[in-house]
């Protein structure tokens, strides 16, 4: 494992400072990635992508308990130094590890056998496209584990009715059960962040069943939080065509026009979606 004396000899001998710009905080504790490994449920027959590794904490610590290991990193940096700190460190695992450099967003395929799980580090300003996009492009994630700015996870895991209930909620939840799973400080960062940190668990589930596209869902999510203190009626009445047209659909989809997004689940998001068809 890395510790902080560790991961501050491996950024300066590669000239490395964190930079805002790519949301970049080094887990600095063997503890809590050997506890984010833990509370991720990973399995000996796994084969885990990463996005973000930065210098290699997690990914040491996922490669103790998977049978694979993919990283996803983009600084051309730290992508060209992970290899070798895999091979210095635990050498016997270093043919169980890939890299790929890339930006995570414009991932479309991995090395080696399909990804059965999800575990990362996100960097702050992209946490949630990245994450949907990993769900929506790899549908053998089965579990994910993500640390992401506690507000972040807290959006994540709201249900209907809670008030920070969104888009980022509705649209993970049509991919997975999703909770958080615990809170992380901010002193096991290098650099140390302004904003404690949060986990965030998603297990793959079926998505409702809707002769409706996920495009043509989302976009009724979308268009309900853009003007979120607005009635559905409102909301929806660009997206329908017309106030009229929105409330026949939320009608023919058992949702009251009167009500607003934030009150909606998944599936009645899907039902609207399908009465506009």
């Amino acid at each position: 494992m890395l510790g902080p004396a560790d991961i501050r000899e491996l950024a300066a001998a590669l000239g490395v400072r964190p930079t805002k710009q790519r949301g970049q905080n080094f887990v600095i504790d063997a503890n809590t990635v050997r506890r984010i490994v833990r509370t991720a449920g990973v399995r000996p027959d796994d084969t885990v992508v990463e996005v973000g590794p930065g210098l290699g904490s997690l990914t040491l610590a996922l490669l103790e308990a998977a049978e694979r290991v993919v990283a996803v990193e983009i600084d051309d940096v730290l992508a060209a130094a992970l290899p070798a700190t895999v091979l210095a460190r635990t050498p016997a695992s270093a043919p169980r590890f890939s890299l790929v450099h890339s930006d995570a967003m414009l991932v479309e395929e991995l090395p080696g056998p399909p990804p059965t799980a999800l575990v990362a580090n996100l960097p702050y300003n992209v946490a949630v496209p990245v994450l949907l996009h990993m769900l929506d492009r790899f549908p053998t994630i089965e579990r994910t584990l993500v640390m992401v700015q506690a507000e972040v996870a807290d959006r994540l895991a709201a249900g209907p009715g809670n008030k920070v209930y969104g888009v980022p909620s509705v649209k993970a939840n049509w991919y997975a059960e999703v909770k958080r799973a615990g809170s992380i400080g901010r002193n096991v960062f290098w650099p140390a962040p302004n904003v404690d940190s949060g986990l965030v668990s998603l297990v793959r589930r079926d998505p409702p069943r809707t002769t409706a596209t996920k495009r043509e869902v989302f976009a009724v999510v979308d268009a309900a939080f853009a003007q979120r203190r607005k009635t559905l009626r409102a909301a929806l009445a660009g997206w329908a065509g017309s106030p009229a047209l929105a409330e026949r659909a939320l009608v023919a989809a058992g949702v009251s026009p009167q009500a607003r997004g934030e009150a909606l689940t998944v599936e009645e998001f899907a039902r609207i979606a399908e009465a506009k068809q």
